[in-house]
């Protein structure tokens, strides 16, 4: 049986890694990821508004448990430079910041103040 879908996803407003620490993971973000706090709910959480309009938010739930988020690649034009500048702020990178080359991207792997993963993504042309 068939059913007619009316609406249909457009796209993503905010993907969120869950937190231990607030104040801890928005200090990562924002002075060592260098993001645009552009949102604050005290001890509950923050977002992140890219300049190409996605946002990126942290949440401390008070009904569950923290576990660990992954999955978020974050886009950069330079890997190479992102890598280096992260490095020199104490992020923590996979392998020393070790670069995988697919055909068509580069990344990087990271780890935030939680214990949450990231990816740092540079497209092929």
């Amino acid at each position: 049986m068939s059913v007619k879908q009316e609406v249909k996803i457009k796209g993503i407003d905010v993907a969120v890694y869950l937190v231990k620490d607030v104040a801890r993971a928005k200090a990562f973000w924002r002075d060592k990821m260098g993001c645009d706090v552009s949102s604050e709910w005290g001890d509950m959480g923050a977002e992140f508004e890219f300049p190409d309009g996605t946002t990126f938010g942290l949440f401390k739930p008070d009904d569950q448990e923290w576990r660990r988020g992954g999955g978020l690649m974050f886009a950069v034009d330079d890997l190479d430079a992102a890598v280096a500048q992260y490095k020199a702020r104490g992020v923590t990178l996979d392998d020393d910041g070790a670069i995988a080359d697919t055909p068509v991207c580069r990344m990087a792997f990271g780890e935030d103040s939680e214990g949450n993963y990231f990816i740092l993504h540079q497209r092929k042309e």
